[in-house]
């Protein structure tokens, strides 16, 4: 079944390019059906502004622009140059203008209290795991009324499900979970695809 919903939607030369460039740079890219739902998102909140945080090789990028309104502007961050430069080159070949996205060389925790409060439709967070609750923190903030945080490898090969695993990555994941979905302000969705995709919509 997983193989299945994984070849559900099928990726074209451009993605595969972008793929095969972030597994030689090490930056394990979101899979095809992860991806395919951040393009759902994007188009279904008619994104216009939209935070990635952990740019890799471009991949999860082409995704959410692919989705995006046609005027819509992503900024991604990573602490990587090498990362945002294969990025460059996949947004380039993928046919997306320099307009279209603004890559911001950074850690992530210090970028974001720069960026607009309630100024965004989407956040995307596949970066450092430990430092995850912090990025529901700071990003979740970013969100306009009706926005969506979304984090990849929520459920961590399986890791997050079993309580006797208590790495710090592990354990961040659960924390996360457990703040999205205690959080009154967010509606939660854990999706099982890829390696698990967790959702938050800010209600207010």
């Amino acid at each position: 079944m997983h193989e299945y919903v994984e070849s559900f939607v099928t990726e074209d030369e451009k993605l595969a390019a972008a793929r095969e460039r972030g597994q030689e740079l090490g930056c394990t890219p979101i899979g095809p059906s992860g991806g395919a739902a951040l393009r759902f998102l994007a188009s279904a909140l008619a994104a216009r502004a939209v935070v990635e945080i952990g740019t890799g090789a471009g991949t999860s990028g082409l995704w959410l622009l692919r989705g995006m309104a046609a005027d819509g502007v992503l900024t991604s961050i990573d602490v990587e140059p090498e990362h945002q430069c294969a990025a460059r080159q996949a947004f380039t070949e993928a046919g997306f203008p320099p307009s279209r996205y603004r890559l911001i060389m950074g850690h992530a925790l210090d970028v974001l209290p720069r960026l607009t409060d309630g100024g965004y439709d989407l956040v995307f967070v596949d970066a450092a795991k430990p430092e995850y609750p912090r990025y529901l923190e700071t990003g979740g903030r970013l969100l306009r009324p009706g926005g969506v945080i979304a984090f990849d490898n929520a459920l961590w090969g399986g890791k997050v499900a079993d309580p006797t695993v208590m790495d710090p990555g592990t354990a961040a994941l659960r924390e996360v979970g457990t703040m999205v979905r205690d959080d009154e302000t967010l509606i939660p969705l854990m999706l099982p695809l890829g390696d698990g995709l967790l959702l938050a919509l800010r209600t207010s």
